[in-house]
């Protein structure tokens, strides 16, 4: 069962930026030990974008997004945003938030293995 919803995906041009949010899907809490955002894309692996260990705010970045993506959380209602900007054709994925509750042998943010709970994904199109 899908605890995990994001949404904010869509087409943008390059150089514009988009907020995705994840959120718990109805009857679950987003009461995650780590978050973690990943993207597909056409013909290519899933890849870690970025995570974030909530107990303690520590933020992980894949190289290709440093400087561009910034991972933020809602500690009102757990909500986890990844706020994307400076967007480039190859930024054009599926993007997907990753949830973990387990603490113990938290090593590679950025890693799909180390999340346990997945939501279905939301579009992101960059193009002109």
């Amino acid at each position: 069962q899908v605890q995990l919803v994001e949404s904010g995906g869509g087409l943008v041009q390059p150089g514009g930026s988009l907020r995705l949010s994840c959120s718990a899907s109805s009857g679950f809490t987003m009461d995650y030990y780590a978050i973690g955002w990943f993207r597909q894309a056409p013909g290519k692996e899933r890849e870690g974008v970025s995570g974030m260990r909530t107990s303690d705010g520590s933020i992980y970045y894949a190289d290709s997004v440093k400087g561009r993506f910034t991972i933020s959380r809602d500690n009102a209602n757990g909500t986890v945003y990844l706020h994307m900007n400076s967007l480039k054709p190859e930024d054009t994925a599926i993007y997907y938030c990753a949830g973990r509750t387990l603490a113990f042998g938290y090593r590679a943010p950025l890693e799909s293995w180390e999340y346990h709970y997945w939501g279905q994904g939301t579009q992101v199109t960059v193009s002109s």
